[in-house]
């Protein structure tokens, strides 16, 4: 039953399979709540990982975690597994998997940088109006031009405190920036922090090569985000995917078709992603989708009701699993409506009957296969998973997190001078501290190993911070005292940083190509004339 290259669902009058080949065409599963969309996504993200595919998932009850261990022998699971003739097959195992949560309490901190995360994403997070949005836009081009560093929100208020504080002279360039509107960003931002969104920006950042990890015996990781927390700010939580899409798109190289995705991305509660969403960010959010495909990355969009998905995007969903649907009121109705229409029919039964007939961890499953052609709709009953139904308890899930080959690598945050502190001594009149570079990270042959699998290749550690220093006489660039290892992590980020993004905010091309070259012009005519010769070397190439 099983088949080389596929991922095995379920049985209709038939086995379903997911094809690898054409997983990165992106996927919907739908359904009512307690219908069977966690364990459907639970068999599909272990079986990605058993052909090699890292995954990225949102843990949003809880109960996802037991991916990590083996499952136990019930009654029920074994005869579903007679029925759909899967009983040799059948084993029990977990996928190897690693936890982040945003809050460090639940797996390892995720971070990024305001830079990073830009101005378009960051209004969508605060909920800024149009002109509130636009002072946005004005900060992050200041911070550019003054060679300011946007690290963490403590930057960007000393960013927006400066802002008010010279707003006379920015009126000349940019346009009014009231006082009113900078003071509303700033409630914004508290709202944020007390939300826990401080937690997100800083460093050590994010590296997406670290989610993208294949254990010695082949198998994806399966990153698992602890979401129940992060649910109580639906907006943090949209936004932070959105962000990871957007950093998935910008870095990931061109690979068209591959045999297999470089990653699978299944983003729950979806509908959270396109309520009140602007116009301009949906229209983002389809192009991503649109174009990510060619970067050997699939999305997979985890909802209740087919309605919460534009649809621009749903047409773009050739990978389907239907859940139970119930049809009470008129927009039920019209959802069972919407989602019978999207599949391909068959003569054997009525889909929109189906729909609203089919038992716990029963589907409707019409998946991409030959030419990208999906097939026709089947009643499947899906596999039961081989990884534990429920979550795992917090004995074992330390476990697993203090086995992680990433143990330690982002636990401990780095606050380095930036915006914050050039500020901050501008207006005592006294020189920046030195800067402080980000630890850089060295690998040791020290493995990842529980019973069921090993992780390949060698664990990430941290080395340890460099001591504090008394303050120079003056302020050396980062390039004068940094190792070679430092350098290259500085610079591989600073030439992820100025690429452009299709979420907007970021440097363009030829901007960051000249400013690299100008930059040990900058280092050696000292910092005030070396920003001023950017600025005009910038202003005349990029007119």
């Amino acid at each position: 039953m099983l088949e080389e290259g596929k991922v095995y669902i379920g049985s209709s009058t038939r086995p379903e399979y997911l094809t690898l080949k054409l997983a990165n065409r992106h996927g919907l599963i739908t359904g009512a709540t307690g219908t069977g969309k966690t364990v459907t996504l639970q068999v599909l993200a272990q079986g990605l990982s058993e052909a090699g595919v890292p995954v990225f998932c949102a843990d949003v009850k809880g109960d996802l975690s037991g991916i990590a261990a083996p499952g136990e022998v019930k009654d029920f699971l074994e005869k579903r597994a007679h029925d759909i003739g899967f009983s040799d097959e059948y084993q029990l195992n977990g996928a190897p998997t690693v936890f982040w949560d945003l809050f460090g309490q639940k797996g390892h901190p995720i971070r990024t940088t305001v830079s990073e995360m830009g101005p378009l994403l960051l209004s969508r997070m605060l909920e800024l109006n149009d002109v509130q949005e636009g002072v946005l836009n004005i900060a992050f081009k200041i911070a550019d031009e003054e060679g300011l560093l946007l690290l963490d929100l403590k930057d960007l208020r000393s960013m927006l405190t400066y802002l008010a504080d010279n707003a006379d002279a920015v009126a000349s360039r940019y346009g009014n920036v009231a006082k009113a509107t900078v003071g509303a960003i700033q409630r914004q931002l508290l709202v944020l922090e007390q939300q826990g969104g401080e937690n997100f920006f800083g460093e050590p950042a994010l590296e997406l090569s670290d989610m993208m990890k294949v254990t010695a015996n082949g198998m994806g990781a399966v990153n698992v985000l602890a979401a129940d927390r992060l649910m109580q700010t639906p907006r943090l939580y949209a936004t932070f995917l959105l962000w990871l899409l957007s950093e998935l798109f910008e870095q990931m190289p061109e690979v068209g078709d591959p045999d297999k995705p470089k990653m699978v991305f299944f983003f729950d509660e979806a509908h959270l992603l396109f309520d009140e969403a602007p116009k301009a960010l949906l229209d983002k959010v389809d192009q991503v989708v649109k174009l990510i495909r060619s970067k050997g990355v699939g999305i997979y969009f985890v909802t209740q009701n087919p309605l919460d998905v534009p649809e621009s995007v749903l047409a773009q969903l050739g990978n389907r699993v239907q859940h139970a649907l119930r049809a009470y009121t008129p927009r039920e109705q019209k959802a069972v409506k919407v989602a019978a229409e999207t599949f391909r029919a068959n003569p054997d039964f009525d889909t929109y009957e189906a729909i609203t007939q089919l038992g716990q961890g029963e589907a409707l499953v019409s998946m991409l296969e030959g030419k990208a052609v999906p097939s026709m709709v089947g009643r499947t009953l899906i596999r039961p998973p081989s990884s534990r139904l429920g979550p795992l308890t917090d004995d074992e899930r330390a476990q697993v997190i203090a086995a992680s080959p990433l143990a330690g690598v982002y636990e401990a945050a780095v606050d380095r001078e930036s915006a914050f502190e050039v500020l901050a001594a501008r207006a005592n009149g006294r020189s920046p501290a030195r800067e402080t570079a980000v630890p850089p990270t060295t690998r040791t042959n020290t493995g990842f190993h529980i019973p069921d699998f090993g992780w390949g290749g060698a664990s990430r550690q941290p080395a340890p911070q460099p001591e504090q220093t008394d303050q120079p006489a003056h302020s050396p660039r980062l390039d004068e005292y940094e190792s070679p290892a430092e350098r290259a992590r500085r610079e591989a980020r600073e030439e992820r940083e100025s690429s452009r993004s299709p979420w907007g905010g970021r440097q363009g091309v030829a901007e960051a190509a000249v400013k690299s070259v100008v930059r040990s012009v900058s280092s050696q005519v000292g910092s005030q004339i070396g920003r001023a010769l950017i600025r005009g070397v910038l202003g005349s190439l990029l007119k």
